[in-house]
């Protein structure tokens, strides 16, 4: 968990920003002056449960006018280093009033500007302090802000910290392992490996072989021997992406290696021991799925010990903007070049139904940054895939009308 001091003095957004950092778990202490206290509650992943302030910090964050008042950049830089924190941030306006990132001392020191309207934009829609907590936290964290996500969160954060089988039921693209890899971070496995499959992209005669190992010589082509990924994960979580895709002829061969935390590489007749947390995923509806007899009843109830669900992007708008924090930080080249979104381009983010879920925001959001210019997407840069299409059916008729006029 990401430990960040904010410094309130001078900083009117500080309590919006302490929601933020708690919506996404981190844990978060107010620096006021001197003294400094912790924010929140701990239970939402925000403060120590004792009430004391730990004695460092990752991140510390201030205005652009403490920071004035505070030795300029020499003095705010001595007192993050006094906090031990690797990162500092400072956020302000400037005479433009437009949002804009820049960065110092290799990346250690951000500058945030953001327009004056931000001080009062609803923590959810907020995109300048979105992308704020976005680039002072770790890779590995996620960001939501749905009432609905938050509670799910809150379940994986739970069961994160047990050893428990976790079965995580959504649509395609709606984060399930994003999810699963959140639980893996969040538990005493954190430190070993997390290594994922999708049952759905792997042949069925070579499925047993990638999970359970096998010898050298077992079939045609095995010159050497491969401890498969239950192995290689052992002593970390293993991420069964799919479930559902798995032949019935290895569903038996799993549930045996679920009960008695065992495998038996092909062409051999040792068993060897594993210690693995697993984590199945599917977008099926398991109970039709048993129904029709495509999946084992027994080996259901054995992954689904504990199950979560993640819910359609269009059903969880709140999440919009946080996510889309992440996507464009993700794929801009450089820190300086972090766009804004105009409030035209958030309406047509919130309002589509995205039917491909995160992947098709991710998709969007990318055509995005290549249409936009000026350090701004507009409307007129959201492309969604209907509108796509739209624009290229109206580009052909155009061209035939032209073309016609231009024979007639």
């Amino acid at each position: 968990m990401v430990k960040v001091c904010i410094e309130r003095q001078l900083l009117p957004v500080a309590d919006m920003l302490v929601d933020i950092f708690t919506m996404r778990l981190a844990e978060v202490g107010i620096r006021e002056g001197v003294a400094s206290k912790p924010a929140g509650n701990f239970a939402n992943g925000s403060a120590n449960p004792n009430g004391k302030i730990p004695q460092s910090y990752d991140v510390f964050l201030c205005s652009t006018e403490f920071a004035e008042k505070n030795g300029g950049t020499s003095g705010i830089v001595d007192l993050a280093r006094s906090m031990k924190a690797k990162k500092l941030m400072v956020i302000g306006h400037d005479e433009s009033d437009q949002f804009f990132v820049s960065h110092e001392m290799t990346g250690k020191l951000i500058r945030l500007c953001m327009p004056k309207s931000a001080q009062t934009t609803p923590a959810a829609a907020n995109y300048s302090l979105q992308m704020a907590v976005t680039l002072c936290l770790d890779s590995d964290h996620v960001a939501v802000a749905d009432p609905n996500s938050r509670q799910l969160m809150a379940l994986a954060s739970r069961v994160a910290v047990t050893d428990v089988t976790v079965f995580v039921n959504g649509p395609t693209g709606t984060g399930k392992e994003v999810l699963a890899k959140f639980i893996h971070n969040q538990s005493s496995r954190k430190d070993k490996a997390f290594v994922a499959v999708n049952c759905a992209a792997i042949p069925e005669n070579m499925l047993e072989a990638i999970l359970f190992g096998h010898e050298k010589g077992a079939f045609t082509g095995a010159s050497t021997a491969n401890k498969g990924i239950f192995r290689a994960a052992d002593g970390g979580t293993l991420l069964l992406d799919e479930i559902s895709e798995m032949p019935l002829s290895l569903q038996a061969k799993l549930l045996r290696a679920l009960q008695e935390r065992k495998v038996t590489p092909l062409g051999s007749q040792r068993e060897i021991d594993v210690d693995v947390r697993v984590i199945a995923t599917t977008n099926r509806d398991m109970l039709s799925e048993i129904s029709n007899g495509k999946f084992r009843e027994d080996l259901f109830y054995r992954l689904n010990v504990f199950p979560l669900t993640t819910q359609h992007l269009a059903q969880r708008t709140d999440d919009i903007i946080p996510i889309s924090s992440i996507l464009l930080a993700r794929h801009s080249m450089v820190l300086d070049d972090l766009p804004s979104i105009d409030d035209e381009a958030a309406d047509i983010l919130l309002s589509y139904n995205w039917p491909g879920n995160v992947r098709e925001l991710e998709n969007v959001l990318q055509r995005a940054i290549v249409l936009s210019s000026g350090g701004k997407i507009m409307a007129g840069d959201i492309m969604v895939d209907g509108a796509i299409q739209e624009r290229i059916v109206k580009s052909m008729t155009t061209e035939m009308v032209l073309s016609k006029s231009a024979s007639a």
